[in-house]
């Protein structure tokens, strides 16, 4: 029998198997594969990015990788014109996938100027039927406060003068018939940031009004989705039905090189490398790329976690994403983000590539990763960066980014090739390793610091005992089961554990609860189960505001305490059968 080794990464591998292929990976073919690809604008739904879709099945195909494209109905929403007018001038300006048309004659509001636009700034303004001016790149949750509030319309003030196109759907998928009231029903427009200074100088010289022209095109479309399938060879050395989802999104706005036609060539690379090498897979790969990103907020992917829930449930063990790689200037790789269990995966990586250090940030729930509710833990989406600057956009990949600057001048073939590497190392480790290399314990110790924190905020307004309880004995399985896989322990066995704690633990940490749907495109704080838990905290004692919370705080409990015991009897279940 052969000994596996968990390391301090909580990683297992055979002694003697070798290291991903490294140096198969080539930047002159991703270059080259990259500069056919960008004769084409891609936008959701279009003749040509269904060209680009049949133009990389066939280089799929050509490779030995058969792909297969399917067709899917998805609310994809383009937008095509806008300016806007003020005391009688007029201003070019940009406007956003999911933002309402303004209509011939336009949306007409006094302007008010609401700064950053946060739910403070919202809270002590009334914007009913006014257009409020914001700073920064357009974003969902100004449109959907404005949109509560009753604004007519949002302005928003780029840091630049450049435009950056974007959504503003605060709904994730498609909408359905319980979500398609959360849409936007303001016109979202965004100015330069000189065009931004004339409209404060207008309101510096007393009361101003706006009107805002804005034409989108929304609606329900056939878009485009491929998947390749590529189980280990039958020689392989105990393989099983699972396997790793790997993706990134097809879809752009103009030529898109960078966001995300860099993507795509990198992650077909690393499949073209490890497709030689299948009869040493442990599991299985699929590459799934998407459409709908841009314009559909993640309609794609959302699309197919719900039609494929019960397979990807049983057999996918974990998502690799890649979104905007090889950039010119992109340095950082230490601001990606990965879930729980694949940071230590990832921190090697990139350690081992680089020489750089993973900062620990926890992955933001963006780049298409619909699958939480799964319980299936990601990695990646954006992942090398470009240095913080004074430039302050959503993200740091570069000035270009949604823009039509986007070209491939703005890609470094080396560092290209760098951010294939790392990918390949990851997708090789999840590949190749019999014990899967996900290790919870960090994970769980977070979860443990924030419990302990609300407890002692608490006191004895709510008793958190049996999370707490619960948490501790989780712990020690998790060390326990550490330790045993060192001795010749059911490596089939130990997978499925590992497994099962990835279903349990996940949703808590990025889900609201429902498993079944996804929740919306906005920021959702770490550990959101334990969110209710917090709003106890935060009340004021003896108040009806306390007791409304403890009602949904006790719902919440209950679910992590179910939850946490899940992963116990997962390890249980090993453990007894080892003897152990």
């Amino acid at each position: 029998m052969q000994k596996h080794v968990m390391g301090s990464a909580g990683e297992s591998a055979v002694e003697a198997a070798d290291g991903p292929p490294l140096a198969a990976v080539s930047g002159e073919r991703m270059m080259d594969l990259l500069g056919r690809m960008a004769r084409w604008t891609k936008v959701g739904g279009t003749e040509t990015e269904r060209e680009c879709f049949r133009f990389l099945k066939d280089h799929l195909d050509a490779l030995g990788v058969p792909a297969s494209v399917i067709l899917h109905d998805a609310y994809i929403s383009v937008p095509l014109s806008a300016h806007l007018t003020c005391e009688g001038e007029r201003f070019d300006a940009i406007t956003h996938s999911m933002a309402r048309s303004s209509g011939p004659d336009g949306r007409t509001g006094d302007l008010l100027d609401l700064g950053n636009g946060s739910a403070a700034d919202f809270a002590q303004a009334d914007v009913g039927g006014r257009v409020v001016l914001v700073d920064g790149v357009a974003d969902p949750d100004v449109a959907l406060r404005a949109s509560r509030a009753g604004a007519v319309g949002v302005v928003h003030v780029s840091p630049h003068a450049l435009c950056h196109e974007m959504c503003v759907s605060p709904v994730w998928g498609s909408p359905s018939a319980t979500t398609v009231g959360d849409l936007p029903t303001v016109v979202v427009v965004t100015v330069a940031d000189g065009v931004g200074a004339a409209l404060r100088r207008r309101l510096a010289d007393g009361r101003a009004a706006v009107t805002l022209h804005a034409m989108v095109d929304s609606g329900w479309r056939k878009t485009p989705l491929l998947v390749a399938d590529l189980p280990p060879t039958a020689g392989a050395s105990s393989p099983d039905r699972s396997f790793v989802l790997v993706s990134c999104h097809v879809d752009t706005w103009f030529e898109g090189v960078m966001d995300n036609g860099t993507a795509n060539v990198a992650m077909i690379e690393v499949v073209r490398v490890l497709a030689d090498l299948r009869d040493q897979w442990r599991r299985g790969l699929r590459l799934c790329l998407w459409s709908g990103h841009s314009q559909g907020r993640y309609s794609g992917s959302a699309w197919y976690a719900d039609h494929h829930w019960l397979e990807l449930e049983a057999r996918c063990v974990a998502h690799v994403n890649l979104d905007s790689p090889g950039a010119v200037g992109a340095l950082n790789l230490t601001k990606t983000g990965s879930a729980g269990a694949l940071f230590d995966l990832a921190a090697d990586a990139i350690r081992e590539e680089t020489g750089q250090t993973l900062a620990g940030r926890r992955k933001a729930r963006s780049a298409d990763d619909s699958f939480p509710g799964l319980g299936i833990p990601s990695v990646f989406g954006s992942l090398s960066m470009q240095e913080a600057g004074a430039l302050k956009l959503r993200n740091e990949l570069g000035w270009w980014w949604h823009t039509e600057h986007d070209r491939i001048d703005k890609i470094d073939p080396a560092h290209l090739a760098r951010d294939a590497r790392v990918v390949l190392r990851v997708v090789w480790g999840l590949l190749r390793r019999d014990l899967l290399p996900l290790d919870y314990r960090r994970q769980v110790a977070d979860l443990a610091q924030e419990l302990a924190s609300l407890s002692d905020r608490l006191s004895t307004r709510f008793d958190l005992q049996d999370a707490e309880n619960m948490l501790r004995l989780l712990r020690q399985r998790l060390d326990q089961l550490h330790a045993a896989t060192e001795y010749g322990i059911d490596v089939d066995a130990v997978n499925r554990a590992i497994v099962a704690i990835c279903r349990a633990l996940v949703p808590l940490d990025y889900t609201t609860g429902n498993r079944f749907a996804h929740d919306p495109a906005l920021p959702l704080p770490t550990w959101p189960v334990l969110e209710p838990i917090r709003k106890v905290a935060a009340s004021k004692p003896g108040t009806d505001e306390e007791q409304f919370a403890k009602v949904d705080a006790i719902r919440s409990r209950n679910r992590l305490v179910y939850s946490l015991r899940q992963a116990v009897l997962a390890v249980d279940a090993v453990l007894d059968r080892s003897g152990i």
